[in-house]
Parts: C-alpha cells; structure tokens; sequence
C-alpha cells in the first residue's frame, strides 16, 4: 500500500550529516556522483558511467512535450568532468543505463558517441544507440551470464526489476530518434551492476528501487549504490524487503543513496529532493537509517560532482 501523498518536498538540509563521504584520493578508484543515478567510476586509467543523464528537461516538457538529449548540457558535463574532448590516454570505456527510461538512458548513445565509449547493456539499450547512428563496434548486448571487462574494472549484470509503480514498461523495439515522448523510453531490461576492481574493490549500483528476491545471492559487495526513487511512497514492508535483497544479500557495509534528486531540475543548479507527489526521501532515510544502524551498515549520501572514495 503507498503512503498518503502531500505537497512541497523534503528539504535535504534535514540530512546534511549523511553527506560525508570522503574525498578520493588520485591513485584510488574514486566515485563521481551526477544526479539520478549517473556515476562515473574510474581509477585514474578506465573510467566507466552509468547512464550518463545530463539533460533533465523539465516537469512540463517532459509531460506535454517530445525531449531529446541537449548537446549544451552533456558537453559542459563532459568538459566539466574531463572527458569531452576525448583526453590523449585513458577516457571514458563504456556507458551503462541500468535501464532504459528517459532519466537513465535518453543522453546515454550521445555520452558514448562525444566520448568514444562503448554503450554496454540490453537490446532496449542497444535501439538508443541504433537510433543516435551509434556504430555496431561500439554497442555492447550484455549476456548476464558472462561479465564483460574495461581496463582493470569488470562488470557482471544480473537482472533486477524497477520500483513499482513502473510508467512506462515493456521493451524498446525499434530504434529511437528523437525527439520523442518520454513515453519511447519504455524500461527495458533492468539491472543490478557488480562492479569489480582488480585492487580488490567492489560495488553493487542498484539504480532502481527494484528488486528480483534471490538474484543477488552468493554475490559479494563492499558498497551499494543504492537507488531510492519512489522508494518513500512505498509501504514499509517493500522497502525493508528490497534492502534484505540488495544490501544485506552482498553483504555491503556501506551504502550510499542515489536517485533522490529532482532530476527535472538542471544540474548546474543546487540539487533538491523529489517532491512529496512522487516521492518522500524523509521515510526512505527514516526507515533504511533504522536498518542500517541495527546492522551496522553505514548510511550515506554522495555529494555531487565530488570525486569520492565510499571505500574509505
């Protein structure tokens, strides 16, 4: 049952104290938060991102209107983050849309395309890249029995499911040109991300509040990427049972939350909670706070744009 919705949204002051992941050092894998759930994983040679969603056109286009990934906004992300023009040595390796809505996948082919990376995950994946004139060499279908590997980072996906309800489901069949309602980016193939350093780190990005019961068992992570979108307005039972099936089935002992943010507002602006209508970030942290402290799991927000270390 979903919780009693009003208006206005949380204000993120009320969990400054959560902020305080700590700055990467430069020969450490380091974590770069982006709004949603976009992370850029590098260590210093290979980097990899997920989703790579930098345009987040507003409540009222996306609603009424067609979008289409904005060049202006992922070039100044990607000059921002050193990635675009495309450095001498190393760069980006891959792109990876946890699934394929607009706020995950809509800027993913262009990310790929400005920097040179692979576009790696499902046939839904692949139909954005189709359709953005991405080159057959550089889109990847991932098989989930086989990880793939990008420099000393390897990446095993392992189908999941999105947080209910889910807006636009089923399957992308046809390539996608934009622009497009927002409708077009049906979910697709959802997934929970492992990925695996070669210095022995290891993290699980669960960009959806999604969960498949059993799919993660036997894996092993010392830190989720945990999203969160939708999350509060779920019931308290889901929401302890999706933690039993992503955090507690590794057996992470930190957990960083991600998809939070108001992802209609620009990123060059300070970020904001989703509002109550959609979601309520106050019960999610309230509950998941009380697990994570009954099972001393550390519980914490990322700072964007910093380059972070959830290791440490």
């Amino acid at each position: 049952m979903s919780r009693r919705r009003r208006l206005g949204r949380p204000d993120i002051a009320a969990h400054t104290g959560r902020f305080d992941v700590r700055p990467a050092a430069a020969h450490d894998v380091g974590v770069t938060f982006l709004g949603v759930s976009t992370l850029l994983v590098d260590d210093g040679r290979t980097a990899i991102m997920t989703d790579g969603f930098f345009t987040r056109p507003s409540l009222l286009r996306v609603g009424l209107g067609r979008i289409a990934p904005d060049d202006s906004r992922i070039d100044a992300a990607l000059t921002r983050l050193r990635l675009y023009p495309r450095p001498a040595a190393g760069g980006l390796a891959a792109v990876i849309p946890v699934h394929t809505h607009f706020d995950h996948a809509m800027d993913s082919a262009v990310v790929a395309r400005r920097t040179g990376a692979v576009l790696v995950g499902s046939e839904s994946a692949a139909n954005i890249g189709r359709g953005a004139g991405l080159p057959t060499d550089k889109i990847n279908i991932v098989d989930p029995s086989r990880p793939v590997t990008y420099g000393d980072f390897t990446l095993t996906f392992v189908a999941s499911a999105h947080c209910p309800p889910d807006r636009f489901p089923g399957t992308i069949a046809a390539p996608v040109v934009p622009p497009v309602k927002a409708a077009a980016y049906k979910c697709g193939e959802a997934w929970s991300v492992l990925v695996e350093h070669a210095g022995g780190r290891t993290a699980l990005v669960q960009g959806s509040a999604g969960f498949v019961p059993g799919s993660l068992d036997g894996r092993r992570a010392d830190v989720v990427y945990l999203g969160v979108g939708q999350l509060g307005v779920l019931d308290r039972d889901y929401i302890t049972a999706y933690w039993r099936h992503t955090v507690e089935a590794v057996g992470a002992r930190r957990v960083v939350l991600v998809h939070w943010d108001d992802f209609f507002r620009p990123l060059d602006r300070p970020l904001r909670a989703l509002p109550y209508l959609g979601d309520n970030l106050d019960v999610t942290i309230d509950v998941l706070g009380r697990l994570a402290e009954a099972q001393g799991v550390a519980l914490r927000m990322p700072t964007v744009w910093q380059r972070e270390d959830p290791w440490a």
